[in-house]
């Protein structure tokens, strides 16, 4: 489920489980290597609450099974759900989320990823 603050390990809602003030949750990712150099870090809400979230690494060392030296995550949300999102999750790799749809993803490059993550979202809202 999406957002991750909506879940409930329990099977009680998070006030029942004692997270009545929890209003925000914030992912926290653990690198191997403390080399790793922030490119870029960006959010932007739009007027119908819609959320774009893009954070992208340089990392010294490849996150396996991905060869490239980038770890990264691009995310669209609407209405509390991941619409569209590209991630390379160690063990995972590159791959892509439409909807609830997983697909490979062949990274070429950091522009190329950015391009392709915008023309999925502007996908996503024509068919709709």
């Amino acid at each position: 489920m999406w957002p991750p603050w909506k879940r409930s390990t329990t099977g009680r809602s998070n006030k029942a489980a004692g997270n009545a003030g929890l209003t925000s949750w914030r992912i926290v990712v653990i690198f191997d290597n403390t080399n790793a150099e922030l490119i870029t870090r960006f959010r932007s809400v739009s007027e119908d609450d819609a959320i774009v979230e893009m954070v992208i690494w340089r990392v010294p060392e490849p996150i396996p099974p991905s060869e490239h030296g980038f770890k990264y995550r691009l995310v669209y949300v609407v209405d509390h759900q991941r619409v569209v999102g590209f991630d390379n999750e160690r063990g995972k790799g590159d791959h892509k989320h439409i909807d609830a749809e997983e697909q490979a993803y062949a990274f070429i490059g950091v522009d190329q990823l950015i391009d392709d993550f915008f023309l999925e979202v502007e996908k996503w809202k024509n068919a709709r």
